[in-house]
């Protein structure tokens, strides 16, 4: 998830001044295959000329041979000859199939995947044994396994049993110290904690601050059920996501009502976004609006916008909402989507600010 926060990071700050039709950007589903794209290709290569059409030639020649040697996944391909420039992201779910050809790449589609799909740590354990996974975009990676011989029965004649206690307690201390410090490794912001018994809540109350303090859930479940639990993990998260785009909008409202670091609508919101004000972008998930984007300037504009206000040069047509996410991106602000039908009444789009 972190190389896809740089990806689309990457993606935001990369426009050609000089040209419209400059970069290709594919989603397509692992159902679809080459052939599917045959008519969208001629259409754009019919509307383009000169260099422009050479480069979404050669640029198309190896998307196709890409995807030739890549059938059964969905992807975002984001590519441009002309730039010897060529990204492929694997997605977790369906898309809609698009080709689009512009000054930039696309990123509306992978920033929203982004949101809905976080990425977490998930730890396995009881007293003796560990697992720990990395979830990304629905892909599961297994990144360590430890365990270790802890003593679980006094056998009389030996020992007595309270040092025999104290030894066993003493031993799962040191396992659970050395389950910290790999977790301490590749810990993600969200961490979800699982396993039978008692184990789990003893482990999670010797963490140090800032690792309990990830902890978003806490599943009982048999050490050995990994596939119901990746599931049950998955589905909570998702959950987590849908209150928190809920949450969102309700601190947008909160800030609003007291006049306080809110921007609401579109013109204060792309204003605020460009300024570097946002701290978090709240967008109407399918909301598009056709708009004017200035290369040279990088002006936007809502409607029917032939010329830049400020340099006359022509302008090309835009989702004015994709470029507002292209300036958030690049302002290192959160986006959230969200359907909460509030957002719609508030204008599709707003943002809590850092400052005013």
């Amino acid at each position: 998830m972190n190389d896809l926060s740089e990806l689309i990071r990457e993606l935001s700050e990369m426009y050609d001044a000089d040209s419209r039709d400059t970069y290709i950007t594919l989603y397509i589903n692992k159902d679809k295959n080459v052939k599917c794209l045959e008519k969208r290709e001629r259409a754009c290569k019919s509307l383009l000329s000169g260099e422009e059409q050479k480069n979404f030639t050669n640029t198309m020649e190896e998307i196709k041979e890409f995807l030739n040697k890549n059938a059964g996944d969905t992807l975002a391909i984001f590519a441009s000859r002309i730039h010897n420039f060529f990204k492929t992201v694997s997605l977790p779910t369906k898309v809609n199939n698009s080709l689009i050809v512009d000054s930039s790449p696309y990123i509306r589609p992978l920033a929203r995947i982004q949101d809905e799909w976080e990425s977490f740590t998930l730890i396995l354990l009881n007293s003796h044994y560990a697992k720990i996974f990395s979830v990304s975009l629905g892909s599961v990676d297994r990144e360590k396994n430890l365990s270790s011989n802890i003593m679980n029965k006094h056998r009389k004649g030996g020992m007595s049993q309270a040092r025999f206690q104290r030894l066993r307690k003493g031993a799962i201390h040191a396992f659970f110290s050395e389950v910290e410090g790999a977790l301490e490794k590749i810990a993600d912001k969200q961490i979800v904690l699982a396993g039978p018994g008692q184990a789990k809540l003893q482990f999670q109350d010797m963490l140090s601050k800032h690792l309990a303090e990830r902890i978003v859930e806490i599943i009982d479940i048999d050490i050995d059920d990994e596939q119901q639990l990746l599931k049950e993990s998955v589905r909570l998260i998702s959950k987590r996501e849908e209150q928190k785009s809920h949450d969102a909008v309700q601190q947008l409202k909160s800030e609003i009502l007291k006049d306080g670091l809110a921007a609401y609508g579109l013109d204060d919101t792309l204003q605020a976004v460009k300024n570097g004000q946002v701290e978090l972008l709240i967008v109407e998930k399918d909301y598009k609006l056709k708009g004017g984007l200035c290369e040279h300037c990088q002006i936007v504009r809502a409607g029917h916008v032939k010329n830049c206000p400020m340099c006359g040069r022509p302008t090309s047509e835009v989702d004015v909402i994709e470029e507002i996410i292209e300036f958030a991106e690049r302002t290192d602000a959160d986006i959230e989507f969200t359907d909460d039908e509030e957002i719609s009444n508030l204008g599709h789009i707003g943002a809590i600010l850092r400052f005013k």
